[in-house]
Formats: structure tokens, sequence, C-alpha cells
């Protein structure tokens, strides 16, 4: 089998397309991109330098800056996900914490807040508007200043089983979430489907079963999908992370999804840590990739022992202020234990405290994002694309 190149999952001009401003002039937008781009780390820079403006996205979103063969499980890992149904609970949970123990010394990006991006994107909005060029297409539609949205992964029965005491704490508050559910790793009652569904929650895949072999290799991968997509219709889902994060954006074209948050901006404490760096969506191939921004609460229970939403609430502002998404993915099988249903109440307090943002579920944000990167919200938003030709004319 020839496999298509991974660079072809991204638009030519899909630095410009995310940062809104495809309209622009080419010329001007890539002067602007090379005034800005000492705010990029130096291999998206060489990569902006050898293959412009296609070479500095494939670089970011594609992570394509952190090498070839960044995708693949290292050998110690293949290893433990082989051995680890046969641990247990205690010994996985230690395990993993030696694993990632020295993580957050040097990590591959920067973590809780990835920041250069952020300010690339920035700088060159501020020189095109500078120049006069153009003004950049809003992140968000109705003039929402920043984006909220809440996913949950559920990885076991107990999880299945403690879902309502998680998300009524969203219900309190008026928020609705998206729930992913491993395709056969556990029953999932259709009456909870139903009811997540009348209730205005969204449901999705989160992968075919837990274990660590989803993307072993490509054949392992083909075999699966099937099925995968299968439950997919069944559930009337549209979405998809896979579990652990392990991820291939080449393989996972084949998910009959029209969102995808497999990937993140930052996260040295994954099975394949790095990141696209980016606190907006974009478009990956056939769907919208969602990058959850906000770190997962596993990593800060498990590994760093938290037991409040400091870090959470630090991230928050950071997103806040530079009009990004706050994605957040939670797990019932690690908040709804001895407590730490606390932790979350207290963010959700937060976020409930907060105004100006957009609270959407992960389909919404899907469908926002194929009109904005398209260019066309005329029909999305007619308040926008009102604001949109006073600022231009």
């Amino acid at each position: 089998m020839v496999e298509e190149p991974m660079s072809s999952l991204l638009a030519d001009d899909a630095i410009a397309r995310l940062l809104g401003v495809s309209a622009v002039d080419k010329s001007a937008v890539e002067e602007a991109v090379l005034v800005s781009s000492g705010a990029l780390p130096e291999r998206a820079r060489t990569a902006l330098a050898e293959s412009g403006l296609k070479g500095l996205a494939d670089a970011v979103l594609l992570e394509g800056q952190f090498g070839p063969g960044h995708f693949a499980l290292s050998g110690s890992r293949r290893l433990y996900y082989r051995v680890r149904p046969a641990l247990p609970g205690r010994a996985r949970a230690l395990l993993r914490r030696v694993v990632v123990s020295g993580a957050k010394d040097d990590p591959p990006l920067r973590w809780p807040v990835e920041d250069r991006f952020v300010s690339f994107a920035e700088q060159v909005h501020a020189v095109l508007e500078k120049t006069g060029s153009a003004r950049p297409l809003p992140w968000w539609p109705s003039g929402r200043s920043f984006a909220i949205t809440l996913t949950h992964d559920v990885e076991g029965p107990y999880g299945v089983s403690h879902l309502p005491d998680l998300l009524a704490l969203e219900r309190e508050r008026g928020f609705r979430s998206s729930v992913s559910f491993v395709g056969a790793a556990y029953q999932v009652p259709s009456s909870l489907l139903d009811d997540l569904r009348t209730d205005g929650f969204e449901i999705a895949l989160h992968g075919w079963r837990h274990d660590g072999t989803l993307f072993a290799s490509r054949g392992a991968f083909e075999q699966a999908l099937p099925s995968m997509n299968r439950r997919l219709r069944q559930w009337a889902s549209v979405g998809f992370r896979s579990p652990m994060t392990h991820r291939n954006p080449l393989w996972m074209q084949g998910l009959d999804i029209k969102w995808d948050s497999s990937f993140f901006d930052s996260d040295p404490f994954e099975p394949i840590p790095g990141g696209v760096m980016t606190i907006w969506p974009f478009v990956m191939g056939r769907f919208v990739e969602l990058p959850y921004t906000l770190p997962q609460d596993h990593a800060l229970i498990e590994t760093l022992g938290e037991s409040t939403p400091a870090i959470w609430i630090r991230k928050l502002d950071f997103i806040a202020a530079h009009g990004g998404m706050a994605l957040l993915n939670s797990h019932p099988d690690y908040l709804c234990r001895s407590g730490r249903l606390t932790m979350y109440a207290e963010f959700l307090d937060e976020i409930a405290g907060r105004s100006g943002y957009w609270h959407a579920l992960p389909r919404d944000v899907a469908s926002w994002t194929l009109k904005r990167w398209g260019g066309d919200l005329g029909t999305w938003d007619g308040k926008v694309a009102e604001r949109l030709a006073l600022a231009q004319s």
C-alpha cells in the first residue's frame, strides 16, 4: 500500500485559514508571517524557511517539528501496553508516575501554557492591520470573546455508573458536555444514551477498546475501523477521541466523523507527548480538529497530586485573554472518586462566574470552524457578516 503523504491533510494556506486571513493577498500574509516568525520554536522557523507557509503548517499543526515517526509508540511503551492488562491498578498508576516523572521538567513544548503560537498569531494580525491589508475573521460567533467546550471520556464500568453524578454538576449550572464511550469495552445502556441526547448532551466514540493497541500498526487500526464506524452510526455520533490520545492523523481519515479531539495544544504527560500549539480549532483532512487545551484531570490528580482547579484556572485565564477555545477532557473514572468532584464543581463555578464566552458542544464548534475555515460566515451568523462589512468598508 502506498501511503498518502501526511502533508496532504492540510490546505496549502492552512495557516492563513486558521488565522482568518485567507482572503488577504498571499504576499502580504507571507510577509506578516516572516516578520512574526521569531515567536515560534526554532524547528517551526526552520520549516517555514525551507518550505514556506505549508511547511510551517505541517510542522506545527501536524506536529512535524518533532520529527519522523513521532506518532509511533516507543518500544518500551508498546511493551507496557502488552503487559498492562496483567498489572493491578496501583501498579499501573505507579509505573505511569515513574514514566512521566521527568516530563514536566523537560517537555517538548511549554506547559501548562504554551504561548508561542498564540504570540505569533497575534503578531501576524497586528502586522496585517497596521498595513491595512485586512482585519481577520472573528474567532467566535456573535462577538463572543472565547469558547468553552466540556468533554468527558468514560474509560470503564465505574465511569458509566458514576457519570450521572458528574453531569448533575453541569446541569445545575446550565452546562452541557460531550461524553465519549468506548465502543466495545463495556456495556452502554441505550436508556443512558437516550437520556443524554434528550437533555442536550453530545455522544462521541472513545475508540474500540481501551487497551492501547488501536494504533499498534496500520493493520490493527484498519481492522478496527469498520466496527468503529458502525458504532458511530449506531450512536448517531460525529465525534471521536482516541484512548490515551494515541493518534495518527493520516490513519484517522477513515473515521466517519465531523470532529476529533485526540490532539492537544501541549501535554508532556501523554504517551505521545508534544502538541499542535494552537488554542484554536482547525481542519485536518476530513474532519475538524478540536485540540484539548486544558490539562487532563488524570494528569493533575494522578500524576501531579493536585486537589484544586488552580492549574485549570491559570490556563483558562490565558485562553480567555487571547480568544481561544478552552476545551477540557475529564473522566468520571477519576473525578467521581473520593472527593474529587469538588475540584470539578469549583472549576465549573469559576466558568459560570465569567461572561462573554461561547459555551458550545464540539459538534457546534466544528460546524462554526468549517464556516470560518472557508471564510463563509454570512450564512451562519448575520451579525458577524455585518460587522465584517463595516470593518472592511
